[in-house]
C-alpha cells in the first residue's frame, strides 16, 4: 500500500506533464516569417565573429536565433537575435539582462 500512493502520483504527474505543449524555454520569441525566409545560422556567426563576438553555439528557440558566447567587451553571454533581419534583440549574462531592444 505504501508503494502504491507514490506510484499512482508519478502516473498522474506523467499525464499531466505531457498533455502541455511544448513551447520556447527562451528569454523572448520573435513574430517572424516562414523559415523559407530567414538568413541562415551560418551568416549569423560570421556576422557576429566580424564584429568581436565568439559563438559557442547557436540553435532556433522561440522563433529567434539564440546565441551562447563571448561579446567583444568578454562578457559570457547567452543572446537572441531576429531570423530575419539577424537584429540583435536581447542578450543577457548570468539572469542579468545586459540589453533589450524595446518591444521584446
Amino acid at each position: 500500500m505504501r508503494l502504491l500512493i507514490p506510484l499512482s502520483l508519478a502516473a498522474l504527474a506523467a499525464i499531466a506533464f505531457a498533455s502541455v505543449p511544448a513551447s520556447a524555454t527562451g528569454a523572448i520569441t520573435c513574430k517572424s516569417s516562414p523559415v523559407s525566409g530567414w538568413k541562415s545560422e551560418k551568416a549569423l556567426s560570421e556576422k557576429l565573429t566580424k564584429e568581436g563576438w565568439t559563438v559557442r553555439k547557436s540553435k532556433v528557440d522561440g522563433g529567434c536565433y539564440e546565441v551562447y558566447g563571448i561579446t567583444p567587451e568578454g562578457d559570457r553571454v547567452e543572446a537572441y537575435f531576429h531570423p530575419v533581419t539577424l537584429e540583435k534583440l536581447y542578450v543577457a549574462r548570468r539572469g542579468e539582462v545586459l540589453f533589450r531592444k524595446k518591444g521584446y
